[in-house]
Order: structure tokens, then C-alpha cells, then sequence
């Protein structure tokens, strides 16, 4: 593995390397990626043509220096979610788009200003537990879609649940090379052939579906409570984006938080967010599965992550595949969320654990509790239409809370200020 050659950012890779290393990133994406649209209840066709697109913008914004592949983001979720139940998915679009611009302007001011002030506003104390409610709010969703919560349970939701599951849980932990980052991808197909199995599966749609179809454009619509609702995640995604590019630079060799820029990367990430909400999609993200293929591939190329993108856009087009997507049973759904889900809350964990946060701090301690607490107890606060509840209410408290103490700290009030940098 040491003697193996790297192939750098700025390397132009031959094409009989070129097709399968691209064919790798995209599929190390795909199976986290499509969960998203199918839990939104959305064609899947428009999020594979975005996350191509976006992936392309990002590569041209960041000057072809930054090598990341844009998928679809899970910090949306759960405020999603209630946007979606309550006013339509059209309004969701218009929170995305919202969130997106807001990301823009987000990146001129880190381009000016650092990004200190962030730990300010969202401290790791805070973040953490915000991290955390993405996932454990979402848990009991997993369960009702695998059909665990029915008056009657049928055996053959469990088989095809506990199957996908379990090929997720121990290929995690068993597989190595490439199917240790595609695991997710595995497990969905062996969820899909024990549901075969199971005479669960309807393919007349599969079948009824045409070869070449375009994807499911449409429109955004704005509102300013769902917009309200769906604006705490923005400094969410901020983190995640620079947590990612800390660790591909660690990869890579290279300081890309210098350059191309954290502001240059960051507006990259929310401008394909933005266009994503105009015409239908769903956010984007960088991913962490495709910073696994390139440290196990040591190809860092960034003509193979655009390769990755095209192949993406060229499948949005392919209605069978969307179509087999969409008929994806909610036991497999479930059995994959159930862990997902569970991943994203001990990200949140992580956090707190790689920021070594001193719960010997009462702060530390106090923002924790109250910020878990508030998500997680059902409270609902109100101002005129907008309703501020799970997540969206923990990040806000979390926002004012971490405010408050940093006036106290400037103030000379607090009882551990003296640990303060």
C-alpha cells in the first residue's frame, strides 16, 4: 500500500483508470444519498442530477483545487421534515434556498472576518448536542418505516429489516477494501433481494417505467416560518463543511482551508444548495464517504470526482433506475435508517469527544443538558405563525445561551471565566 503511486489534485488520470475510480466515488455516495429524496417522498431522478451539478460548481468555484463530492445533506432532515408535513415540500424548497443564500453571505464573512466567532455563537458544548437531535429525533421514523410500530407486525417486515440491518451493522465492521465504503450500498441491495424474497417487492412500476425520462423539476415556494424553521441548520452545515475539509487537507497534503479558501469552498457548498432548492432538489453536502474512497485509493484527482458527477447527472436521466429506487421497500428503508439515524446522533457525541469538552466547566455542562433537554422534551415555542420546535428550538437556545455567556465572560462575571482563552 506505501509503494503505491498518489495521484494528486491537479493529475490527469487515463481513462481506462479514469471510468472506474469515478464509478467508485459515486457509488461510495449513492446509498446514503438516495435515502434522502425517498424519505422526503420525492423523485429521486432530480437529487443524483444536483448532486452532479452541484459537484461541478463546487469543483469551479473552489478553482479545481479542492476535491469533494457533493451529496445529499441529512442536517436538514428533521426541520425538513415538520416543514414538509405541515406546508408541502415546495415550502421546504424555499428553506433550502433561503439556507443556501444565507450560506453565501456566511462565506464573505468568514472570508473576513476567520471563523472564531462560530465557537462563539454554536461552542462544541452546544454543537455536540445539536449534532446529536439530528439523528435521535429522527429514530422513531426509522421504526414506523420498517413497520416495527404497526398493531401487527408482519414477520416478513422483520426478516427483510433485521437482514438489512445486519448486513449494515457487521459489514461496518467486516468488510474492508471498497465494500467497507459502500456498506450502506450493500446492505440496501441485500435488503432489496431478501425482500424478493419475501414477495414484498412490486416491480410492475419498475417495469412500466421508461429507459430515458427527465428528472422531477419544479418549483420553490417561501414563507418565512418555514424559512425560520430551517435557518439554525446553517451553522450546523458551516461546521460539518470545515471539519471536512480539515480532515481531506490532512489527506491530501494540502492546507485547503488556505487554499482555494474555507470562503471559496463554503460558497461552493451553499450556492449548489441554493440552486438545489430552485429547481427541486434537496441540499448538498460534502461527503465523508468519498473522503474514505480517497484515502483508500490515494487518488485525490480532482477529474475523478467530476467524472463521479457526470456519471450521476447521466443516471438522473434513466427512469428505471429511479423508479427501482422509489420502490424501495420501507423495511429496508427502516433497517438502513434505524443505523443512520443512530450515526448522526453519535456524531454529535464525537464532537464532543474530539473538542475534548471539560464537563468540569459548569457551562460546558449547563449548555449540554439544557440543549438535549429542549430537543428532545416536545416543547413548542410560538411567535405570530412561526412555531420553533426539536432541533430548531435546541439550536436557537443553544445560540442565545452561548451569547449570554460570552457577554458574561466579557463582563467578568462568570465562576470559570479564568479558563477561558
Amino acid at each position: 500500500m506505501e509503494s503505491r503511486k498518489i495521484i494528486q489534485v491537479e493529475d490527469k488520470v487515463p481513462f481506462r483508470l479514469l471510468a472506474p475510480l469515478s464509478i467508485q466515488h459515486m457509488f461510495a455516495m449513492f446509498g446514503a444519498s438516495v435515502l434522502v429524496p425517498f424519505i422526503f417522498g420525492i423523485n429521486p431522478a432530480i437529487v443524483l442530477f444536483m448532486n452532479g451539478v452541484g459537484t461541478l460548481i463546487f469543483i469551479t468555484v473552489t478553482k479545481g483545487k479542492a476535491p469533494a463530492y457533493l451529496g445529499s445533506s441529512f442536517a436538514f432532515l428533521a426541520p425538513a421534515g415538520i416543514v414538509i408535513s405541515e406546508m408541502g415540500y415546495e415550502y421546504a424548497l424555499g428553506g433550502f434556498v433561503a439556507v443556501g443564500f444565507c450560506g453565501c453571505i456566511l462565506s464573505f464573512i468568514i472570508y473576513k472576518c476567520g471563523t472564531r466567532w462560530i465557537d462563539v455563537v454554536l461552542p462544541p458544548a452546544a454543537m455536540g448536542p445539536v449534532v446529536a437531535l439530528i439523528g435521535l429525533e429522527l429514530s422513531g421514523s426509522a421504526a414506523s418505516n420498517a413497520g416495527l410500530l404497526d398493531e401487527q407486525i408482519d414477520m416478513k417486515n422483520v426478516i427483510v429489516f433485521a437482514v438489512t440491518l445486519g448486513v449494515a451493522v457487521f459489514g461496518s465492521v467486516l468488510f474492508r477494501g471498497f465494500l467497507s465504503v459502500i456498506s450502506i450500498l450493500v446492505a440496501v441491495i441485500a435488503g432489496y433481494v431478501a425482500a424478493a424474497f419475501c414477495g414484498i417487492l412490486d416491480f410492475s412500476q419498475v417495469a412500466a417505467a421508461s429507459w430515458l425520462s427527465l428528472p422531477n423539476f419544479q418549483l420553490a415556494k417561501f414563507d418565512m416560518s418555514a424559512i425560520v424553521m430551517l435557518l439554525p441548520v446553517l451553522l450546523v452545515i458551516a461546521s460539518e463543511h470545515i471539519g471536512h475539509q480539515v480532515v481531506t487537507s490532512k489527506i491530501i497534503g494540502r492546507n485547503l482551508i488556505e487554499d482555494p479558501g474555507l470562503h471559496r469552498s463554503l460558497f461552493g457548498d451553499n450556492f449548489s444548495t441554493m440552486l438545489s432548492g430552485l429547481i427541486g432538489s434537496v441540499p448538498t453536502t460534502t461527503y465523508g464517504e468519498n473522503i474514505g474512497v480517497m484515502a483508500m485509493t490515494r487518488v485525490y484527482s480532482v477529474q475523478v470526482i467530476a467524472g463521479a458527477a457526470i456519471l450521476s447527472i447521466v443516471c438522473s436521466f434513466v427512469g428505471k433506475l429511479s423508479m427501482l429506487i422509489q420502490t424501495i421497500p420501507g423495511p429496508v428503508i427502516g433497517g438502513i435508517s434505524f443505523l443512520l439515524y443512530g450515526m448522526i446522533g453519535a456524531s454529535g457525541i464525537r464532537i464532543l469527544v474530539d473538542s475534548k469538552v471539560d464537563y468540569g466547566r459548569s457551562r460546558n455542562l449547563t449548555l449540554t443538558s439544557v440543549v438535549f433537554v429542549t430537543g428532545l422534551s416536545g416543547i413548542a415555542v410560538k411567535f405570530g405563525d412561526i412555531q420553533l420546535t426539536g432541533m430548531v428550538l435546541a439550536s436557537v437556545v443553544a445560540m442565545v445561551l452561548s451569547l449570554i455567556f460570552y457577554l458574561l465572560d466579557k463582563a467578568g462575571l462568570t465562576n470559570d471565566r479564568e479558563e477561558v482563552e
